[in-house]
């Protein structure tokens, strides 16, 4: 599953060549072949919200050496489009300026995110590993396209209880990413999130098998890359009373786990944490659950903030790709993907005891 949400067909799971739709739409086949029932009518919570997307043109030629996009640099997400030629001043050794509206920077690492706006400005990050040279001049040509109502999706299911149906546990997990700069480059995700929905649907596959005193509630949400907008749409118009959600665990990262896990909410909710440790010990699962306090970090924020007991659980370790073209399928280990599973299932057959 995470190399299918990971690949190339799916270009990001973002905003161009269809990523998040096409996504959405697999998992709400998904939902329907597992046997979930739609929290609405339909697995689909519609929303819409303004992104920055590159869809086309995406050259950067530095001293007349054409650069690789995602491997050699990166655009800031809030730059419009440009096309020109000019001469580089140096103002230190990581920053040099061709005029007032485009800039270049050199970073060890490249990282890329979305935006919701865009301003006048272009800045170019470069990879400072792979140039062998100070950058004296600069051919660039960029295409934006900046979209004021992208409709996106929240996909949401649940699984009705044996005994208590109205009382709710929650997993959710985040499937967009960031999608693709330009015709040719795009950001697999395979951490960020596909695992964490790969995880999530296998709960679901689980508990529509073994059928639960409580209801448990499945949610993918969207836009978590552009500022956690699907949970937040979600809080403010919910398809379930968010009074009746007894604990909510979100899995967002969870694709290593070598260096074990860590959980955001721990110091919030300490009984709860107690009993995941206990739970832990017993079964022998994680070699070590961090403590975390409260963290405005992924999708499980505004359902805290509204009064929801929630986990955000990341594990450890491993690659360490994060927002780049590098978060692939093939390289990632999955280390603790079972006993996470079995954690997670320990924990909320506690929960309902």
């Amino acid at each position: 599953m995470v190399k299918t949400l990971a690949s190339a067909s799916f270009w990001g799971r973002g905003y161009t060549k269809d990523g998040m739709k096409k996504a959405a739409d697999f998992l709400s086949a998904e939902y329907k072949k597992i046997g979930l029932l739609p929290m609405e009518t339909d697995f689909k919570q519609e929303f819409a919200y303004p992104v920055n997307t590159f869809p086309g043109k995406m050259l950067v030629e530095i001293n007349g050496k054409k650069l690789i996009p995602g491997k050699d640099f990166i655009i800031n997400n809030e730059s419009p489009g440009i096309k020109q030629k000019a001469r580089l001043t140096k103002i230190d050794s990581l920053n040099f300026v061709a005029n007032p509206n485009l800039h270049v920077q050199l970073k060890d690492k490249l990282t890329w995110s979305v935006a919701t706006a865009v301003t006048n400005e272009t800045t170019i990050e470069i990879n400072r590993k792979n140039l062998k040279e100070i950058p004296r001049e600069i051919s660039i040509d960029i295409e934006n396209k900046f979209v004021e109502n992208f409709k996106a999706s929240n996909i949401c299911g649940w699984i009705k209880g044996t005994k208590q149906p109205d009382s709710i546990l929650l997993i959710t997990a985040h499937y967009d990413h960031l999608g693709g700069m330009g015709a040719e480059t795009y950001f697999p995700g395979a951490n960020d999130n596909a695992a964490g929905v790969a995880t999530l649907l296998s709960l679901a596959k689980y508990y529509k098998t073994h059928p639960q005193p409580y209801s448990i509630g499945f949610i993918c949400f969207a836009g978590e890359e552009a500022g956690l907008l699907g949970s937040r749409y979600f809080v403010e118009n919910p398809l379930i009373p968010l009074s009746k959600i007894k604990f909510l665990i979100n899995l967002d990262l969870v694709g290593t786990g070598e260096s074990g896990m860590t959980v955001v909410n721990a110091s919030v909710y300490p009984k709860a944490f107690s009993l995941l440790n206990k739970v832990n010990q017993e079964q022998k699962l994680i070699s070590k659950i961090n403590s975390r306090g409260k963290a405005a970090n992924s999708d499980h924020y505004f359902f805290t903030e509204r009064g929801v007991p929630a986990f955000f659980i990341y594990t450890q370790g491993g690659p360490s790709a994060y927002h780049d073209i590098f978060d692939k399928a093939e390289t990632l280990p999955l280390t603790e993907y079972h006993d996470l599973f079995k954690l997670i299932v320990g924990f909320n057959q506690r929960i309902m005891e």
